[in-house]
């Protein structure tokens, strides 16, 4: 019996409890879609808590980030520390497109609208504690990582901050990586160049943040993204550290992106509570 092309396997080691489940009826993609949820302590009804979304790369699905990579875990700890408010993670399924969507519009489906309309409405009636007054937080790995960059390029007055790990920067780079062709995949400059939407993008942009380990085959576009961003005099954070494409280097790296959010959100915080006096 032939095998599968590729197959991704949960880490038994990592517990699910807290973790929530749920599958959609999609307008954006004409199909179900799940996501995977995780509410954090403290987290009350109605009080429009942070929600982050968290987008996995090629050959994943809603439960990699949770179950792979331990980010609800290392979520609780930092709520628990008060280096987090408390936090809605929503760790969506790409849609599902062959190898991998690319998080764009395609010709017949739109899985852009998935994560940036769709997921926080999912989000919000599964739980009751965000809502449209929640701020919205995105990150993602390689392929997640085009789609968190990209993304709050634009959507800039939507993002509250935006990080990647590992990140595609164009998508011809998925090229090697998926099996199908991008025939029918949006070929507008912003929607294949994370530099195109973050350069061409409406100012102010969000707080932006990215991070590659110095054995990632996607080292080199993560520095010449960063140059052209310093070059666009677009402000943000960039890190390189030890590590490859693996989730050895993106269960460890979380950790700074999930800090990274708690302090824009304690800016925000702070600059309303001023605004309000």
């Amino acid at each position: 019996m032939a095998g599968f092309r590729t197959i991704e396997l949960s880490d038994p080691g990592i517990s699910a409890e807290g973790l929530r489940f749920v599958t959609v009826k999609s307008a954006a993609l004409g199909a179900r879609a799940d996501l995977c949820i995780w509410v954090a302590p403290g987290a009350e009804p109605g009080s429009a808590a942070p929600l982050i979304v968290l987008m996995h790369g090629v050959y994943g699905s809603h439960w990699a980030w949770a179950l792979k990579g331990g980010a609800h875990l290392c979520a609780a700890r930092l709520v628990a520390e008060g280096a987090l408010p408390p936090v809605v993670l929503a760790m969506p399924s790409d849609g599902l497109w062959g190898d991998g969507s690319g998080y764009v519009p395609h010709q017949d489906r739109d899985f852009e609208r998935w994560i940036i309309d769709e997921v926080p409405l999912a989000a919000a009636e599964a739980t009751h504690v965000c809502d449209p007054r929640s701020p919205l937080l995105l990150a993602g790995l390689s392929m997640g990582g085009f789609a968190a960059l990209r993304l709050a390029g634009k959507y800039p007055g939507r993002i509250t901050a935006a990080a990647a790990h590992s990140a595609v920067t164009r998508a011809a780079a998925l090229d090697p990586l998926i099996a199908e062709s991008r025939e029918h995949w949006s070929m507008r400059p912003e929607d294949v160049s994370v530099e195109v939407a973050l350069t061409a993008a409406p100012k102010p942009l969000p707080p932006l943040r990215f991070d590659c380990g110095r054995d990632d085959p996607f080292l080199p576009d993560n520095r010449a993204l960063h140059l052209a961003l310093d070059h666009a005099g677009i402000p943000h954070r960039y890190r390189e550290a030890e590590g490859g494409h693996d989730w050895t280097y993106w269960s460890r790296e979380i950790e700074r992106t999930l800090r990274f959010f708690g302090r824009v959100l304690a800016d925000t915080t702070e600059g309303k509570q001023g605004e309000d006096r």
